[in-house]
């Protein structure tokens, strides 16, 4: 019997879950749970790297205690950040994506090429945290100058294991560089933004071994966590899917990308899947949610605190996209901010959030079948934010479809499909 592992990796922990094919169903188990998170360092936000690749490196060793021989390995998470390479040496800081740098980067970048040019290129909503803006915050910041290469973060971990320098389709694709039509690095678009050719190679495709790690074979997955997510529903096809944790990323699947003016100026963004395009547009998701209750009530388990939203009174709504909530201090202040009448409590304000979500589910619904000129019947909901009742049925009253909820760890299962048909998948 051959075991995988899965290193599933989000924004605020990460998890290694062993899988085993058993009479055609994927029998899975967490073997470790990581704590991930941003810090702030020398006046930016970044990632703990080096923690971070102890962490990975610790769980393998507690899956191989459990499990003995570990056949194949593969590494799936957020997009848009990454680690710059000088020769065999990294950069000392991986900025995070709520950092900031790439908003004041970007109004410099579209001097040289315009917004619309990037996203009739690319289809890759903006995002002042796309990977094309912070990097070029680091060419103006002179970071390029000796810089050899840049691994997204599941391509980074990788090379820690087994040296792999193998930059991998779908995480590429978070990048706003790989071209629509071509599924490649866009060289005209980076030599126009005046990024280093040497920076940009060749994609490698979900399924392909890229060595080994003490014996383990390395497999690329689809490195982006929502590309790996998609791939773990059991869809039929033709269906909605809303991978629900940190931000919630709501979508479907495409045979080819999906671009139009209406689709730029409601920033809906193309991305890469193993063999399909995703056209998918990303919603502030449990971010809110987790900083209330860190602000409001910190002790109070979060099922409680829904269940009291439940039953409050409190009828008032937001944006729940409003750039003020993309990393504020205070999510509670920015919540009054934005509020004609404050909720009168906690449980207020997370009824507030919980309806603000599904109402911008609701529209971005409507935004997706207008543009895919698809009427669709059913959502799928997957991630942490699946478990929350409460939303699921909101949204299911907001957008009139049926909601099917799967609290399942998609990314992973998904990460696991891909390494058990691994040679399928490299042929894509």
């Amino acid at each position: 019997m051959k075991y995988h592992l899965a290193i599933d990796i989000g924004a605020s922990s990460g998890r290694h879950i062993v899988g085993r094919r058993e009479n055609g169903e994927m029998k899975t188990k967490e073997v470790f749970r990581f704590p991930n998170g941003m810090i702030r360092k020398n006046g930016a936000l970044v990632w703990d790297i080096e923690a971070l690749v102890a962490s990975v490196k610790e769980g393998i060793e507690r899956a191989e205690a459990e499990f003995g021989r570990i056949d194949s390995l593969a590494v799936d998470a957020w997009g848009a950040d990454y680690v710059l390479l000088y020769g065999d040496e990294s950069a000392g800081t991986c900025f995070a994506y709520r950092d900031g740098r790439g908003e004041r980067a970007a109004a410099r970048l579209h001097e040289r090429i315009s917004r619309r040019e990037l996203y009739m290129r690319t289809g890759s909503q903006y995002q002042p945290f796309n990977t094309v803006y912070q990097l070029y915050d680091d060419l103006l910041a002179g970071r390029l100058e000796g810089a050899t290469d840049f691994l997204m973060i599941p391509e980074y971990i990788l090379y820690r294991l087994c040296g792999s320098r193998e930059k991998e389709y779908t995480a590429a694709t978070t990048t706003g560089l790989v071209g629509a039509d071509s599924g490649r690095f866009d060289t005209e678009l980076t030599s126009a933004v005046g990024l280093p050719e040497r920076l940009f190679g060749e994609l490698a495709r979900p399924g392909k071994t890229v060595g080994e790690y003490k014996g383990i074979r390395c497999v690329l997955c689809a490195g982006h966590d929502t590309a790996s997510a998609v791939e773990g529903i059991p869809m039929r096809g033709g269906e909605i899917y809303i991978s629900s944790g940190t931000w919630s990323l709501l979508g479907t699947r495409t045979e080819r990308c999906v671009i139009s003016e209406t689709g730029m100026e409601k920033n809906w963004s193309n991305e890469g899947g193993p063999g399909y395009n995703r056209f998918q547009k990303n919603i502030m998701g449990m971010w809110i949610i987790n900083g209330l209750r860190e602000r409001l009530c910190p002790d109070v388990p979060l099922p409680e605190l829904i269940s009291a939203a439940e039953r409050s009174g409190y009828d008032g709504t937001l944006d729940a996209n409003a750039p003020e909530l993309f990393a504020p201090e205070d999510m509670k202040a920015a919540f009054d901010g934005l509020l004609s009448s404050p909720p009168p409590d906690a449980a207020g304000y997370m009824r507030c959030a919980c309806r603000s979500l599904a109402l911008c589910f609701a529209e971005a619904v409507k935004e997706l079948e207008n543009e895919t000129g698809v009427s669709y019947h059913e959502i799928y909901v997957v991630g942490g934010g699946a478990k929350n009742a409460f939303i699921n049925r909101l949204t299911e009253q907001a957008t009139g479809k049926k909601v099917t909820a799967l609290p399942i760890e998609a990314s992973a299962l998904g990460n696991l499909k891909i390494q058990a048909e691994a040679e399928t998948y490299d042929k894509i």
